[in-house]
């Protein structure tokens, strides 16, 4: 009772020092409170883009913007249970997609992306997936990324011939660069990979690489580093009869 009647008071007070002097505020709310309800303006007013970690419907996602190579996309499966993974689409407009692999996303919106993941995890993973898909960062015309990308290329027998975007921070070898292109296709001679490579002072080389060894008895020192420009070669296995 006691607290209602000084609030009453304040209140009354306020309303006259109002009337008795127009420039007269009455206070203010914390700092951290008006901060707070700042950010979720914010979030709210972002257009959507707030991560696949706060989507629960296939129906809300975006399908009017298209990703294009460089965006930052966050791709979560419910029925995995598990946090969504955010990455940036590579050069090429590939993403990697949890249980599939590449899948090509530049040009798709979020929702064609998410639709068309949902099929092919219910072919052999999921009775019934539920993908969400979010744009979480577009870059700026000027940044790096908009510039020429480092690459190298792998032909042959992998499930997923094609050049590949070779990242500034991140160290690829030449195990991972297959695995990155869906490992090995049938019949491939995975004791003789071939890497093709440029260098200034020998001009054109070729490396061997028994990459069997590596992803079988685990010799990992043989397990080298892509470089610029590389192309991997993966040849047909030889049959003797």
């Amino acid at each position: 009772m006691k607290y209602c009647l000084m609030l009453l008071a304040v209140t009354c007070f306020a309303k006259f020092a109002s009337a008795q002097d127009p420039g007269f505020r009455p206070p203010e709310p914390a700092k951290g409170t008006a901060s707070r309800n700042s950010a979720n303006n914010s979030v709210q007013a972002s257009g959507g883009i707030t991560g696949a970690a706060v989507l629960t419907s296939m129906e809300v996602l975006d399908n009017s913007r298209q990703i294009m190579p460089g965006y930052v996309v966050s791709i979560r499966i419910l029925e995995d249970r598990k946090d969504a993974v955010q990455q940036r689409v590579a050069v090429t407009g590939e993403v990697q997609v949890p249980y599939i692999g590449l899948v090509r996303a530049a040009g798709r919106t979020c929702r064609e992306l998410a639709y068309s993941i949902k099929r092919d995890l219910e072919k052999s993973f999921f009775i019934s997936a539920t993908v969400v898909i979010a744009i979480d960062q577009i870059p700026e015309t000027d940044s790096i990324y908009s510039k020429e990308m480092e690459t190298y290329t792998v032909f042959g027998f992998v499930l997923k011939q094609g050049k590949y975007d070779l990242p500034a921070t991140e160290d690829v070898t030449i195990s991972q660069a297959i695995l990155r292109a869906g490992g090995f296709a049938q019949f491939a001679d995975k004791k003789h990979v071939r890497i093709v490579r440029s260098t200034p002072s020998q001009g054109e080389k070729t490396i061997l690489v028994d990459v069997e060894s590596i992803m079988v008895k685990g010799q990992m020192q043989k397990d080298i580093y892509i470089r610029k420009n590389d192309v991997l070669i993966i040849p047909e296995k030889t049959v003797n009869f």
